[in-house]
């Protein structure tokens, strides 16, 4: 196994749109918050994904998600995304991520998701920029 990178912890907190008519965060959601989080881990770290499509036509792209539910997170409820980050090859990365509850450390869900770096004309994976590479030789 590769070592992991620590990202920042991600704060939100549920609204009524995230919700069904009981008040509980729909299940579909969380893969929202967990997208937040890496956006916010991308942005923290000067990788614009404006950018990379703009000037070079390369697209973060999501390759596979897995999640698993635990306890729901309901209306007005503060959440913590946590997020770790395996680099499993120069073009692809594992997002290991959980979403806790802030107010009594609950974990309501967990998920791996592997995304990939591409050419967005030819579809096919390439290196990741050189400042994201760099984040894991600390």
């Amino acid at each position: 196994m590769n070592p992991r990178f620590k990202c920042n912890d991600f704060l939100c907190r549920v609204f009524v749109e995230d919700t069904d008519f009981q008040g509980v965060v729909y299940y579909a959601n969380y893969l929202k918050y967990l997208e937040r989080a890496r956006s916010q881990f991308l942005i923290e770290n000067n990788l614009s994904q404006v950018d990379a499509k703009t000037h070079g036509n390369e697209l973060y792209v999501v390759k596979s998600v897995s999640l698993s539910y635990f306890h729901p997170a309901k209306l007005e409820d503060e959440l913590i995304i946590k997020t770790e980050i395996e680099l499993t090859s120069k073009a692809r990365t594992k997002f290991f991520q959980s979403v806790l509850n802030k107010k009594n450390d609950t974990l309501i869900c967990e998920g791996v998701v592997e995304v990939c770096y591409i050419d967005n004309n030819s579809g096919r994976p390439i290196v990741f920029p050189d400042r994201l590479l760099n984040l894991f030789k600390n």
